[in-house]
């Protein structure tokens, strides 16, 4: 019989303690749970007075004993105000508690307290402002892993991409491409269980279909439909649940242009983001054409307004570099007075950065940008892993350590070891943020 009654209390004091937490500083609850009492108080003041009211003015008659019954008056009235008031307060907090339950529930995850729905999302609310610039795998990856720490995140992504389904869409239908925008706004859906998996989904047969996904499908006929690249974006993240946003460096129609030198000696002049790829020879010169691109005015301004900007992962030449190219990208970064993380690659990619270290990813990117413009060099230092033929590991060397700060941490993926592993790299860089301008929220990752 005690065991049972200790279990009961048990189980009592556990819920007590749970929905206190309705009550923690950050939460924005009790500030609307105050006024509805005040409000309740107020109503309940002027129900008595109405009642006092017909009490003492009204003829005699036989309800009269039982209202003074009912109003507890053989009480002394300290006693009937607390009970009044405890019930009162008891029937409020019940009537908020159970409407707030009815309201998020389509909006809770299955099998997740609301309380802590709730603590998530005011948490993230409040995080940090957050720009990223990069592009193709690393980017989605990076930003899979920062939203779960703030939802004031923009990706700044390149539009130089003229191969595969991206550039297919750009020849034919005019659009810019639309590639790596589709992956950063699934990586920042609410909801990749799905829906995501839909938009990322991409056709292997079809006439006129195949090779292409379906998430620049949309993109491409929401363009259609607003008239604009910019505003298919951006009806494309509300349809995604996307918190923060994924903006276009620029909405110029460029192409990347570069100048090589083959294993022979010989120069190489190349177009295109493709060719680039693809032409054997080491990259002596990367430019835009037209030169003087104008940047996305609110890509310009996310970088001025953050408190943090993070160049990279991803591809050096095709996917980081064309966005420092657009002239006023690359000077709002260096006039910015947010911390500057650069993330370097996990490992070399054939055609672009064969045999670089971290310190060749890093004064490639400044000699764009600005000598000496990284607040910290983040680089990976675990090496096992089968990579794929003619791709090397990605090092740290000594010299980097005179030239800026560097972090070395365990960054790769297990299952895929030349890529970030996204939790690992997203909680590396909010500790290492925080270490240098102080919790602005509660991590508890």
């Amino acid at each position: 019989m005690q065991d049972k009654q200790k279990d009961i209390f048990s189980r009592l004091w556990n819920v007590l303690r749970r929905e206190v937490q309705w009550l923690r500083p950050g939460l924005g609850f009790k500030r609307w749970l105050i006024l509805a009492l005040i409000g309740t108080t107020l109503l309940g003041v002027g129900l008595t007075m109405f009642i006092l009211d017909i009490y003492r003015n009204a003829p005699e008659t036989w309800w009269l004993p039982a209202l003074a019954y009912l109003s507890l008056r053989f009480l002394d009235r300290p006693i009937r105000v607390i009970i009044f008031g405890g019930i009162g307060v008891t029937l409020v907090l019940i009537g908020i508690w159970g409407s707030n339950r009815s309201l998020l529930k389509p909006f809770v995850p299955p099998g997740k307290p609301v309380i802590e729905a709730l603590d998530s999302f005011r948490r993230r609310d409040r995080g940090p402002r957050i720009v990223v610039l990069g592009g193709g795998h690393g980017l989605a990856s990076l930003l899979r892993g920062l939203k779960e720490y703030t939802h004031n995140i923009t990706a700044i992504v390149t539009v130089a991409d003229d191969g595969g389904s991206s550039g297919e869409l750009r020849r034919q239908m005019g659009v810019l491409p639309p590639g790596d925008i589709r992956n950063c706004l699934a990586a920042l859906s609410n909801n990749e269980d799905l829906l995501s998996q839909v938009f990322q989904y991409r056709f292997a047969s079809g006439a006129g279909l195949e090779g292409h996904s379906l998430g620049n499908l949309f993109i491409t006929a929401l363009t259609e439909i607003t008239g604009s690249f910019e505003e298919a974006v951006a009806e494309s993240g509300r349809v995604l649940a996307v918190y923060g946003q994924v903006l276009p460096s620029t909405l110029t129609d460029v192409r990347l242009l570069a100048d090589l030198i083959d294993e022979n000696g010989n120069r190489l002049h190349v177009s295109g983001e493709t060719q680039i790829r693809e032409t054997e020879g080491a990259i002596q010169r990367l430019w835009l054409d037209p030169a003087n691109t104008p940047a996305f005015p609110p890509a310009i301004a996310a970088v001025l307004n953050a408190d943090l900007v993070i160049i990279g992962p991803g591809s050096l030449y095709s996917s980081l570099l064309p966005n420092l190219l657009v002239r006023d990208l690359a000077e709002a970064v260096r006039a910015s007075q947010a911390l500057k993380f650069f993330i370097c690659n996990v490992a070399t990619e054939r055609g672009e950065t064969d045999q670089f270290s971290c310190l060749d990813h890093v004064k490639s990117v400044e000699s764009h940008v600005g000598q000496e413009i990284f607040d910290l060099v983040i680089c990976n230092n675990h090496f096992e892993g089968r990579l794929g033929e003619d791709v090397d590991w990605v090092k740290m060397d000594q010299e980097l350590k005179a030239h800026t700060a560097v972090y070395c941490a365990d960054l790769i993926d297990t299952t895929y070891p030349w890529r970030h592993d996204s939790k690992r790299l997203s909680k590396t860089i909010m500790n290492l943020f925080y270490e240098r301008t102080g919790p602005l929220m509660n991590n508890n990752h």
